[in-house]
C-alpha cells in the first residue's frame, strides 16, 4: 500500500520529485471526501468572486478576458500533448481559447475582489511555520487542463486539491515575503506541476517548466507597495500562472528549462537561505545535518487521507484583506455585547477606537499611507477603512453579524470610499502594534483586539480574537450559512437568479466531460464599470 505522504528531502532533486508526485496524484491520489468537499466550496467561492467582478466591469478582469477571447484556437494551433481539445474557456463563454489566456483571464477575475480563500503557511505538527501568504487563485488551471484532456469534473476537482497542496506546502517551508518576493511564486510553481500532470507531460517536462518559472518569472512585492495600488496587485497570480502554463507547453514541445531548480545555488531559494540540510530518517521526524548541496527545506506532500493543506485554509466572509478578519470579528463581538454604541446614527456615541494587532498586519494594512485610500485596491488594504465601513453599516442598519454586515463590492465604490460618516469614524481610529505577545500568536491565529471608548468615557474591550469567522479553526460561526449568503450577494451581481449557476459549480464532481467543457457557458449581466 502506498504511503499517504510523499517526502522530498532537501538533498534530492525536488523539482523532479514534485513532478513525479503530481503525475502519481492525478493517476491514483485519494483525498478524503471532506478534502474534496472543502476544495469544492473554495472553488465555488472563488468563481462567484470572479463572476461578480466581471459583472461590475472591473478593469483588469475585463481587459484580460477580452484579451483571452482574441486568442481563439483553430486547426493550426499548436497541440498540447495528446489532449482532445486545443484550449479552454473563459467565464461566460463557450469559445475555446489558448489555455494560458483562459487561465490568465479567469485567475485575474477570481482574485480581483481579494475575497477568495487564504492560506497562512502554518503546520506546527511538521515544524513548518514559514507563514507565507497564498490564495485560492489557481483553480482555473485545473478546469482548463481537465477541459483540454477531455476529463470530467471529478478529475478537475482532484487537480485543484493537487495545486493547493503543492503551493500550500511551499508556503509552510519558505517565506517569500521575507525577501520581498510576491507570494504568487508558490502558486505558479504549483500550477506548472498541476497543469503538466493533468495534460500528460512527463516528469522531465514538468521539471523543466518549474525551472523556467523560478528562473525567468519572479515577481517582487513592489506591485503591492505604495499609497494607491494598481491592477498589477490583483492580477499578479494570473500573470505568473500565464507564464507557468506557457512554460509547460514550451517544455512539452522540447524546450529545456533549468533542472533541479530548488537546489540551484543561483535561484531564489538558495540565494536567500543558502544550502539546507541533508535528510536522515530518524524516528518520526528527519534529523538534519548540514549539506552544502541541498535546498533550504524538506517537502512533505499528501497523496491520500485528510491531511491536506486545503483543510487549514481560510475563507473570507466578505470583501476585506485577510489580515483584518480578527478586527472585524472583534467589532462584531463588541457590538453584540454593547448595542448602545449604535444608538447615535452619526456615530456620536463612539469617541475613540483602538485596534491592536500583530505584524505583518500592522505593516501591511496599518501603513500610514493607507489611512487615506482613494481607490478600491487601497481601501480593501486599509484597516481603518475596513473597520470604519463595518461600523457605518452597523449604524445604518442597527444589525450585527457576519451576514448582516458583510462587506461587498458597493462598500468599495467611489461614493463609499468618500462617505462622510466613514471618514469621520476613520479619524477616531488608532491602530497599534501589539508587540511580541501578539506576533508570537501568528500565523496560528489572527491575534487582534479592539477597544472602544464611548462619549461618556466608558471603555469596551473585545478581548483577544485569535480565530475569527472563516478561519479554519473557528468553531462559532456557521460557515456554510454565511458562505451561502455571500454566494447569493455576489451571484446576484452577475445573474438575476444566481442559484442555477451556484449549483452548477457546487456539482462539479458530478459533471461529465461534456458538462465540464460547457461549465463556463452562460451570459453574465454586465451592470456597469467599477473602478
Amino acid at each position: 500500500m502506498a504511503s499517504n505522504i510523499v517526502t522530498l528531502p532537501a538533498d534530492t532533486n525536488q523539482a523532479f520529485g514534485m513532478a513525479e508526485y503530481a503525475i502519481d496524484f492525478m493517476r491514483s491520489g485519494d483525498p478524503d471526501p471532506i478534502v474534496l468537499e472543502r476544495t469544492k466550496r473554495f472553488h465555488t467561492d472563488a468563481t462567484l468572486c470572479g463572476l461578480s467582478a466581471l459583472a461590475l466591469g472591473t478593469n483588469a478582469p475585463t481587459i484580460l478576458r477580452q484579451e483571452a477571447l482574441s486568442y481563439p484556437v483553430g486547426p493550426d494551433s499548436m497541440k498540447v500533448g495528446q489532449c482532445e481539445q486545443l484550449g479552454a474557456t473563459t467565464f461566460g463563454s463557450s469559445t475555446i481559447v489558448c489555455p494560458e489566456k483562459a487561465i490568465l483571464a479567469n485567475s485575474s477575475a477570481v482574485r480581483e475582489w481579494d475575497s477568495n480563500g487564504t492560506n497562512f503557511g502554518y503546520d506546527p505538527a511538521r515544524g513548518n511555520t514559514a507563514g507565507e501568504f497564498g490564495h485560492n487563485d489557481f483553480y482555473p488551471v485545473a478546469i482548463a487542463a481537465a477541459q483540454m484532456a477531455g476529463q470530467d469534473g471529478a478529475y478537475a476537482l482532484r487537480g485543484m486539491v493537487l495545486c493547493d497542496e503543492i503551493r500550500g506546502r511551499l508556503a509552510e517551508v519558505f517565506s517569500l515575503k521575507t525577501y520581498k518576493i510576491d507570494h504568487v511564486v508558490h502558486g505558479a510553481i504549483a500550477s506548472a506541476a498541476t497543469f503538466g500532470a493533468m495534460v500528460g507531460a512527463t516528469a522531465e517536462q514538468i521539471e523543466s517548466a518549474i525551472g523556467m518559472v523560478v528562473a525567468h518569472a519572479i515577481p517582487f512585492r513592489a506591485i503591492r507597495a505604495g499609497k494607491q495600488l494598481s491592477d498589477s496587485k490583483g492580477a499578479s497570480a494570473a500573470i505568473s500562472t500565464e507564464f507557468a502554463i506557457t512554460a509547460v507547453k514550451r517544455s512539452m514541445n522540447g524546450f529545456l528549462g533549468p533542472r533541479d531548480i530548488f537546489r540551484n545555488p543561483e535561484a531564489i531559494f538558495r540565494i536567500f537561505e543558502g544550502p539546507g540540510q541533508m535528510f536522515v530518517a530518524v524516528g518520526k521526524h528527519p534529523k538534519n545535518t548540514e549539506n552544502a548541496d541541498a535546498s533550504p527545506f524538506h517537502l512533505e506532500l499528501s497523496r491520500a487521507g485528510t491531511d491536506f493543506t486545503v483543510m487549514g485554509m481560510h475563507f473570507k466572509l466578505g470583501l476585506y484583506e485577510h489580515q483584518s478578519a480578527g478586527a472585524i470579528q472583534a467589532v462584531i463581538d463588541l457590538l453584540e455585547k454593547c448595542p448602545a454604541l449604535l444608538d447615535d446614527d452619526t456615530g456620536g456615541k463612539i469617541e475613540k477606537i483602538r485596534i491592536v494587532a500583530y505584524e505583518p498586519a500592522f505593516g501591511i494594512i496599518g501603513d500610514p499611507a493607507k489611512r487615506n485610500p482613494t481607490t478600491r485596491q487601497s481601501a480593501d488594504h486599509s484597516m481603518v477603512y475596513i473597520v470604519s465601513t463595518l461600523l457605518r453599516k452597523a449604524l445604518t442598519t442597527k444589525e450585527v453579524g457576519w451576514k448582516e454586515l458583510m462587506l461587498e463590492p458597493k462598500d468599495y465604490s467611489d461614493s463609499a470610499i468618500h462617505d462622510s460618516r466613514t471618514r469621520a469614524i476613520m479619524d477616531k481610529i488608532e491602530f497599534a502594534h501589539g508587540g511580541p505577545s501578539y506576533d508570537e500568536k501568528y500565523p496560528d491565529g489572527i491575534p487582534t483586539s479592539v477597544h472602544i471608548i464611548d462619549s461618556d468615557g466608558s471603555a469596551y474591550d473585545s478581548g483577544l480574537v485569535m480565530y475569527p469567522g472563516g478561519h479554519a479553526r473557528n468553531k462559532t460561526v456557521d460557515l456554510e450559512d454565511v458562505l451561502n449568503h455571500k454566494f447569493q450577494i455576489l451571484g446576484k451581481l452577475a445573474f438575476d437568479d444566481p442559484t442555477p449557476i451556484i449549483e452548477r459549480y457546487n456539482r462539479i464532481a458530478e459533471l461529465n466531460p461534456d458538462e465540464l467543457r460547457d461549465i463556463n457557458n452562460y451570459d453574465i449581466t454586465v451592470r456597469g464599470s467599477f473602478g
